[in-house]
């Protein structure tokens, strides 16, 4: 079944998500997890249900579970990984995961509220879906509790819009202000690249900088598409941190540095080209999963 295809599809976001996930984890092939692997990968008993699992069953055991931190902690780096690496179907499933404490900071956000409470529903949902593709840091703890205290966060910036709501004047006769635009040099993503130009950092380096640092994406995606491991990845942008901020002490882009700056730095890269290279002759490509 096309999940689109539901009849009498809500107006909610957020319950229009429930049904998704009800249309994809019913019938001889629901969405599950192999929990037996996820312990195995780990090397620990999680203490969570043997074998492959469809994911309502899992659901209901998380609910009824709530001491069992690590188990979730497993089950929700998995749902995230599988969101952010495989797609639509996966996202929804993370979704449905967590809908009964979306369900509940909804209703919580939603009492005494003078609009649509659909708006409260499709907030909540916007807040995790943002924090499911790009802002949870999968390296830290308490995953589960990051991804739904962004929900509530988004949720409640509505709630406050409307308490704190202030009449103004007919904007349609309001003059505008004008403001001198920035420099553009000051802008990161400007001095990021300048400093590849420069070889300070490299040219492979310069997209997935500013997706993860300026555009707060999740470094998984952005790993498997340069075919490295997400560690790599980390390595590779800390020490662009490194150098950039180095240059900028040294003035090297601002284009005041001295001889011996420019001439370390060319060396760096002519040495950091050697490594790569090499290291690309012998290493297999890293799969996205």
């Amino acid at each position: 079944m096309v999940v689109s295809d539901a009849p009498h599809w809500p107006a909610s976001h957020l319950l229009a998500a429930d049904a998704a996930f009800v249309a994809l984890t019913r019938g001889p092939a629901p969405l599950a997890l192999d929990c037996d692997r996820l312990a195995r990968e780990i090397g620990q008993d999680l203490g969570l249900p043997c074998g492959v699992v469809p994911l309502p069953v899992l659901r209901d055991w998380l609910l009824t579970h709530p001491g069992g931190y690590a188990g979730r902690d497993a089950v929700w780096r998995e749902l995230v990984l599988r969101a952010r690496l495989r797609g639509k179907e996966w996202t929804i499933a993370a979704v449905g995961m967590a809908m009964p404490a979306l369900v509940r900071i909804a209703g919580q956000l939603s009492a005494g509220y003078r609009g649509d409470t659909a708006d409260i529903d499709n907030e909540v949902l916007t807040g995790f879906l943002e924090a499911l593709r790009d802002h949870c840091d999968l390296t830290g703890p308490a995953v589960y509790a990051s991804l739904t205290m962004a929900a509530f966060r988004a949720g409640r910036q509505v709630r406050l819009a409307d308490d704190q709501v202030v009449p103004v004047e007919d904007i349609e006769h309001v003059v505008p202000g004008s403001r001198t635009p920035t420099v553009p040099y000051g802008h990161p993503d400007l001095l990021v690249r300048r400093a590849a130009i420069l070889r300070i950092i490299d040219e492979a380096d310069v997209q997935p900088w500013i997706e993860v640092r300026l555009g707060r994406r999740a470094p998984e995606p952005i790993a498997a598409r340069l075919g490295i491991t997400v560690d790599a990845l980390r390595m590779r942008l800390a020490r662009a941190d490194d150098r950039l901020s180095r240059a900028v002490v040294e003035g090297s882009l601002t284009g005041v540095a001295s001889a011996a700056a420019v001439a370390r730095t060319a060396a760096q890269a002519r040495r950091r080209s050697r490594i790569r290279a090499g290291r690309a002759g012998t290493r297999p490509v890293v799969g996205a999963t």
